[in-house]
């Protein structure tokens, strides 16, 4: 049975859902047109020459409670043929005529794959494989995990992203005392799919109370909170979102909401608030929460990797398919995220908004801005979604440490225990202008294959094997010591370094990846990017 919570809000009760990260409407009407476009992430102006980036050929995900319909096997997809999934299954199989369709679940497919000309989602051309897990009293996250790996194995194996607009409840996991450190079945599931399958998993935050925490304590995909508009953009974080400091009144609920100890479990903002959508009978109609928030970037990963792909095919320079790993996503994305509206003169790396907490404090006042220890902000994490300058920054291409690197670039790489990569800046940066640096690499979860079938089976179970700790610096070029940064982000319990700062002086830089200390592979893997402004 579905629980439902009120409380009060200037006199209006508001109704939640606790599995379903969505809010009933209470402010004037924003289209998805709205928060697809420049308000909202910008991914309208890659619709268009000269990029023309629609999803196209790009496999993504979705799993929930229920599925979207399908035009040739349910009715609802004869009612709403601008929503048109590749394939729908009921768990690891096909689904059946009629069965598991849920609203909710078409609503959030219309986000990401919509191609009605009034409700246009981010990436109408992608490839949508979507599966119900079913209703909670014939299954849990045994179930959901299985879907999960269903979804992510489409597609002959290649599947970008895969979107997660539900969640478990704690009060249904099986563990005494159960609590968000990363342990529960279902999230331990999503970390080994992602690296297992090379996907990335784009999980809806809490939002309300009672949420949805698991698998929202994940370590190697982007959890996300939403924004609702303000002086007609998507720049505030909104008030229903969980993402803040356990304080007040609210503080037991808030801390079971958020990741135990002192990592952090919002990875990046997108629009959620007021979002129009078409519903099972084809009509429009609004909604908010992270549920809306989450496929703005599931889809946004097939405009990217369309472009990668794109760039690959023509075997352009400084391409190759590290653009399709799941860390280099993560990192692009995390990176090329709007913080502090730009004033002109290009120190702020071109951003086009400034973002807002719920107590109107910008990422300025953070704790992420000023500690090197914490690399994201506990309401923002790096930002807000801009899509356009996702492709800005996945256009730089790949450069590896052997090579002086451009302002703007990425790689993918490895480094072992006890060693270091340095990335040499060919230019010398602007003193006054900002450097923003992402870094992201994956927990090690693995299988316990009971049967040695290479696939999760219900009654498996997850063995985790911890988080290798990288630390990321940004030095003077000269300079061997790391103790001499100009700016680092080294978090002892994060899979992400971020690090967003001020050049004190124009001089030669470079970037340092490090691997500290080692709880798995004496390897590690991971993806970088970073965005400098170069001295003209």
């Amino acid at each position: 049975m579905v629980k439902k919570i009120f409380w009060s809000i200037s006199g209006l009760a508001i109704l939640v859902s606790s599995y379903y990260a969505t809010l009933a409407s209470i402010s004037p009407v924003v289209a998805l047109n709205f928060s697809v476009g420049e308000p909202g992430i910008n991914a309208r102006r890659l619709h268009e020459p000269p990029y023309n980036l629609l999803g196209r050929k790009i496999a993504i995900g979705q799993v929930e409670i229920g599925r979207p319909g399908k035009f040739g096997l349910d009715k609802a997809g004869s009612l709403n043929q601008a929503i048109a999934p590749r394939a729908v299954f009921f768990r690891d199989r096909p689904a059946a005529s009629e069965e598991n369709l849920d609203n909710h679940a078409i609503q959030v497919a219309g986000v990401m794959i919509g191609e009605d000309k009034k409700l246009r989602g981010v990436a109408p051309k992608a490839n949508l494989y979507a599966s119900a897990v079913g209703s909670f009293a014939s299954g849990g996250q045994a179930q959901e995990c299985l879907a999960s790996q269903h979804v992510a194995l489409q597609n002959s194996g290649d599947l970008r992203a895969i979107n997660f607009s539900f969640g478990e409840s704690l009060e249904r996991d099986s563990r005494d005392e159960a609590k968000l450190d990363g342990k529960a079945l279902l999230t331990e599931c999503i970390d080994w799919s992602a690296r297992v399958h090379d996907t990335l998993y784009v999980i809806a935050g809490n939002q309300g109370r009672g949420g949805i925490p698991i698998p929202t304590d994940h370590f190697n995909g982007i959890t996300t909170a939403y924004s609702t508009k303000r002086q007609g953009k998507f720049i505030k974080v909104d008030f229903a979102n969980l993402s803040s400091f356990p304080q007040g009144i609210g503080r037991s609920t808030i801390a079971r909401e958020i990741n135990f100890g002192d990592r952090r479990a919002i990875s990046l903002v997108a629009p959620g608030s007021q979002i129009e959508v078409y519903n099972q009978k084809g009509k429009s109609e609004r909604t908010s929460g992270t549920s809306f928030a989450a496929p703005h970037i599931t889809a946004s990963v097939a405009l990217l990797q369309e472009h990668g792909d794109r760039n690959i095919s023509q075997s352009l320079p400084n391409w190759s398919l590290d653009a399709r790993r799941h860390e280099v996503m993560k990192a692009v994305l995390l990176n090329s995220a709007d913080k502090i509206q730009e004033q002109g003169d290009g120190l702020l790396l071109d951003m086009e908004r400034t973002v807002l907490s719920e107590k109107n404090q910008t990422w300025l006042d953070s704790d992420a801005y000023k500690n090197p220890r914490v690399p994201l902000d506990i309401e923002m994490g790096t930002g807000h979604l801009n899509v356009f300058r996702g492709y800005q920054q996945f256009s730089g291409g790949q450069y590896a440490p052997e090579f002086l690197a451009p302002a703007i670039a990425w790689d993918y790489n490895q480094v072992k225990v006890g060693n270091y990569q340095d990335y040499y800046l060919k230019q010398p940066l602007e003193a006054g202008s900002y450097a923003a640096i992402s870094l992201a690499w994956d927990r090690l979860v693995l299988l316990n294959d009971r049967n040695r079938n290479d696939k999760y089976d219900v009654e498996e179970t997850f063995l985790d094997r911890g988080l290798n700790n990288l630390d990321l610096y940004l030095l003077p070029a000269n300079e061997s010591s790391d103790l001499r940064n100009i700016c680092s982000s080294n978090s002892f319990e994060d899979s992400v370094e971020h690090i967003f700062c001020k050049i004190p002086e124009t001089g030669r830089y470079k970037i340092r990846v490090y691997y500290r200390h080692q709880l798995n592979d004496p390897i590690q893997f991971y993806g970088l990017a970073w965005w400098t402004k170069s001295k003209e």
